[in-house]
């Protein structure tokens, strides 16, 4: 309490107040993960792989994406479809569809659907 100290008061009062507004300023922004499981079939071997896609998002834009648990460093959104490369791999995501593509540039080539998993 700060009887007969004004200028402690109004000090202590201000410190309060500016660590409030820096508390509010660092707390992160709302996210959440998006899980995908993927069943890509990749010819010419005709051999099936599950791929396991993770997408981190805020109320404004997606902030990480991770294919295989691997974090995918580089990416673009087009609406609900989302390019990058892992590795040799060009992947094609469209969430809306949910259908995945791959191409091992021109070696091998994937296709198959995704669904959303419903552990959220």
């Amino acid at each position: 309490m700060c009887i007969g100290k004004v200028n402690g008061c109004r000090d202590r009062a201000e410190r309060l107040v500016l660590a409030l507004s820096l508390l509010l300023v660092a707390v992160p922004a709302w996210a959440a993960t998006v899980r995908y499981r993927c069943e890509a079939v990749y010819m010419p071997a005709r051999s099936t792989w599950v791929r396991s896609v993770e997408i981190d998002h805020d109320e404004r834009r997606v902030r990480a994406l991770r294919i295989d648990g691997v974090p995918v460093h580089s990416f673009a959104i087009e609406g609900a479809v989302i390019r990058t490369a892992l590795d040799n791999e060009r992947i094609v995501l469209d969430t809306a569809s949910g259908q995945w593509q791959g191409d091992f540039r021109g070696l091998a080539q994937g296709r198959g659907r995704c669904e959303r998993d419903s552990d959220e």
